[in-house]
């Protein structure tokens, strides 16, 4: 029986994905794993971090529409904080700075070139369990 799933992979739907590959890659720091122009689909990556860009011409016979939000899991406000400056630093557009957010999450929203939404974020939820224990 299987127990444990792997990291899910998100496809992000683009326009172009030379575009959006060279954005991914310049601004957000992600590799370009590989990149099948015929079919309008690449893989990129970043540590454990994998994601698929896909023209509307690939996405047409799959049913998958604009925008996608991805959220990533950091371990901690500090990576966020890093992450949000290194990105724009880099020339991301970021949306939201950094913050605690009522829902127990530190976070920021940045976009790509297709207004597909990065939120990423930090769960503080276990700090505050483990102060009123």
């Amino acid at each position: 029986m299987l127990s444990h799933l792997p990291n899910a992979i998100p496809e992000i739907p683009v326009r172009d994905v030379a575009k959006a590959v060279e954005y991914y890659v310049a601004a957000l720091g992600f590799g370009l794993d590989w990149h099948s122009e015929t079919d309008g689909i690449a893989g990129i990556s970043q540590g454990d971090c994998r994601m698929f860009l896909a023209s509307s011409s690939f996405r047409e016979r799959r049913g998958n529409n604009a925008p996608a939000v991805v959220w990533l899991n950091l371990e901690s406000r500090q990576q966020v904080d890093e992450l949000c400056n290194m990105w724009r630093d880099a020339g991301a557009k970021i949306l939201t700075e950094p913050e605690d957010k009522p829902w127990n999450l530190h976070e920021f929203t940045a976009a790509d070139v297709d207004g597909n939404q990065l939120r990423v974020f930090y769960d503080f939820t276990w700090e505050i369990r483990s102060r009123s224990s």
